[in-house]
This record gives structure tokens, sequence and C-alpha cells, in this order.
């Protein structure tokens, strides 16, 4: 589901495509930069841009892990609450590599083929459509109600030691990674590194995860997001 291009204005440094589009300089390499700094630097901007956009709707949880913890007798609440936000990034760090590899292969093949890269706007238009109706689905309503519902019970926490705050961690991370899959999509899409498609993003995930009505807010942000899509591919045709 990675896409290698950006229309956005803050990547109008990138390289003019055929099909006139822009592809990202995040996809690149800088001159007499090697490929394993380049994804070093991806990587390191990557989570913190996660950290960014997904603590408005974390923030909640760890309050209450915290809150948990700390009724513990022998529990370091804050420690653990420490390591359940390094496990939770730790998996968002995972997916940014394989969207750095996907990336940059995708990038080469559109560089190659001049045909290929005349069919980018009409494909990112079909990713954003997919990722709306996506928003639709069974699976996205489940794994919403999960993150939502993410308010550990004592049950759900385990016992407070630091392996299972790191497991907790991860699964939380791994559930929210698979929410957020559609929305990271259009992400990718509309500009990896663009702050103001962090920001819509952003302002997407937390409605959905916060509102009182998440899945009504899911199904909006839905809706928007085929139309979206509709018009880049009418457009591009």
């Amino acid at each position: 589901m990675t896409i290698i291009w950006c229309r956005s204005m803050a990547d109008m440094d990138g390289m003019t495509m055929p099909g006139d589009w822009t592809m990202s300089m995040t996809w690149m390499r800088m001159p007499g930069q090697t490929w394993l700094r380049a994804g070093a630097v991806f990587l390191g901007m990557w989570v913190m841009m996660m950290v960014a956009m997904m603590l408005p709707a974390l923030a909640p949880v760890l309050w209450r892990y915290q809150q948990w913890a700390s009724r513990s007798a022998h529990a370091r609440p804050a420690r653990l609450t420490i390591l359940v936000g390094l496990a939770y990034f730790s998996v968002w760090t995972m997916v940014g590599l394989a969207a750095f590899l996907v990336g940059i292969t995708l990038a080469t093949l559109a560089m190659q083929q001049p045909v290929l890269a005349r069919a980018v706007p009409s494909l990112a238009g079909t990713v954003v459509l997919m990722a709306g109706a996506l928003q639709f689905t069974r699976w996205k309503a489940h794994l919403l109600a999960c993150c939502r519902g993410s308010s550990g019970h004592g049950g759900e926490f385990g016992p407070a030691n630091a392996s299972n705050a790191w497991r907790y961690g991860l699964q939380l991370g791994s559930h929210c990674c698979q929410c957020c899959a559609g929305l990271t999509a259009i992400l990718l899409v509309g500009g990896v590194m663009d702050l103001r498609m962090m920001a819509i993003v952003t302002a997407a995930i937390s409605a959905e995860r916060l509102a009182a009505r998440g899945k009504t807010v899911a199904y909006a942000i839905g809706i928007v997001a085929v139309v979206g899509g509709l018009l880049l591919i009418v457009r591009n045709i």
C-alpha cells in the first residue's frame, strides 16, 4: 500500500515525472549518501512524525496504564509506562522501515518505466479510494473497537512487570497500526513528510479514537476519502 509520490507544495523540490506529478525527495538519496544512511534519516523522521501524530490518541491509554500500575505495591509506574510507549513506537518503527523499502523500490521502478510513472496519479486515487472503503469494513470496526476499548481493567495488562508492559505495548502498537492502515496509506500517498497531511491524518485518527461516536466518525472519514479518491481518478483519466 505504500506509494512513492507526492503533490504537496512542501515536496515541490522533488523530481518532475511523466504524468505531471512530482516525486518526493523522501524516496531519493542525496549526493554521496548511502542507502543505509538514507534509511536511517527516513526512520528518524518517521519516528518523530509518529510520536507527534499518535500521542493524542495514545496519551489517554498510557495515562490509564500508569494509574493502574501505580496501584501495584511493587510496580514502578513511570518506568513501566515508558516501556509500554517504547514497545508501541517500536512497532511503528518497523512499519516505517517497510514503507521505506517498498517506497524506494517503487520509486526506482517509476524512474525506469515511463508507462508506470504516467499511471501514478491514477494509482494514487485508487489507493485513497481503497483506504476510504476500508473504513466501512467489519475488520476496521473490530480494530477500532479494540483501540477505543484499551482501558485495561487489570486483566488486560497482566502483572505489573517489565515483560508484561513491553508485551502490552507491542499488542497496542500492532492493533493501532492495523487500525490506521488506510489512513497511513493516505499519508504516504499525499506526502509522508508534509505537515498539512500530517495534521489532517492526525485529526482523523484522533477523532475516530476519542470522539463519543467513533464508528460514525470513521464512516465520515471513509466517505471523504472515497470521494477524494474518485476525484483523483477522474481528474487523471
